[in-house]
């Protein structure tokens, strides 16, 4: 099959050479303009640029996808099929109707659930236990195409965004292969989904990663391994930013049964507040239950296992963090 293949960053990389090693014709590939990045603002080309000048695909990067040139250019391409795997711009009536088999998308969740920018992370935030892969027939809406074949992966306990988004381009990449090979051979029957079992999984914002320690433990664990490794999540400590990178929640009960001082100290603490200081870990009281800081970053320093972090940060029982 003859293939444009839309994407840009790594998690679209991945689809990209399953796609050729199945023996497919890629003729272009699609992806965001070159951007400034790091201190130098040196210019970076994006993963799959790189992935296409690799194997010598021709690189298209329109500013604005829609504009009359660029659709020109895809449609000169006389492809069978435009494959999308979080190519970052919207694909006007005009592109999707462009190829044969239509704009297929490889969504990283099981939809109609987590529609839109973050399903990855939404998915951890959340506690769910598993998410997936859709293949999807493109249309006008975000997401909103009918499905054309799923794969489920399940959610460890101490899955982060980070390791969830590299279990979901691998089987985003196997489940691409798939549909294009029965696309080709009719045997797809696209499924409609159910608005009524739709969620928006919301762009994420720095701003979220703000720790409220009035939230329960359970719920900040997901939100601090949702968050990573971006926008994170962080705690003022000292008047300065502590982004948290590693922790376990902990039950006030089974806290408190490995060290009676700590039963004390959290019945008498408020949210927030240090209740206990060991040598590789520090434990903070939060609106229900406790967290255990295993591993952190200090405002304008690298990050750190808590045993390194205390030798320079001594930590004191009855210090709060905001």
């Amino acid at each position: 099959m003859k293939v444009v293949f839309m994407g840009t960053p790594d998690f679209s990389v991945g689809a990209l050479e399953a796609i050729l090693a199945a023996g497919h014709q890629v003729a272009a590939v699609v992806t965001q303009p070159d951007k400034p990045k790091g201190r130098g603002k040196a210019v970076q080309v994006t993963p799959v640029k790189a992935c296409a000048q690799a194997h010598d695909i021709p690189v298209f990067q329109p500013v604005k996808v829609k504009e009359k040139e660029a659709v020109e250019v895809l449609r000169s391409y006389d492809a069978d099929i435009f494959v999308v795997a979080a190519f970052g711009q919207i694909l006007s009536e005009e592109i999707l109707s462009m190829p044969v088999y239509g704009c297929v998308n490889i969504h990283a969740s099981l939809l109609p659930k987590y529609r839109g920018a973050g399903p990855i992370q939404w998915a951890i935030i959340n506690g769910e236990k598993k998410t997936g892969v859709t293949i999807m027939q493109m249309d006008r809406g975000i997401d909103t195409g009918d499905m054309l074949l799923k794969k489920e992966v399940e959610i460890g306990p101490k899955e982060t965004g980070d390791s969830l988004h590299d279990k979901l381009a691998v089987a985003g990449a196997e489940l691409i292969v798939e549909a294009l090979d029965k696309i080709g051979q009719g045997k797809l029957t696209p499924v409609k989904q159910l608005e009524e079992e739709a969620s928006h999984a919301k762009m994420l914002r720095k701003s979220m990663g703000k720790i409220s320690w009035e939230q329960e433990a359970d719920k900040l664990d997901c939100l601090i391994r949702g968050l990573i490794s971006w926008p994170g999540a962080y705690t003022g400590f000292r008047g300065k930013t502590l982004k948290i990178w590693e922790e376990e929640a902990v039950k006030e009960s089974e806290a408190a049964a490995e060290n009676r001082d700590l039963q004390r100290n959290i019945a008498d603490a408020e949210p927030g507040t240090v209740v206990c200081v060991e040598k590789e870990a520090f434990y903070v009281k939060t609106g229900k239950g406790v967290l255990k800081i295993l591993e952190v970053q200090p405002e304008g320093k690298k990050r750190m296992q808590v045993k390194e972090f205390l030798l320079g940060y001594p930590i004191k029982i009855g210090e709060k963090l905001v």
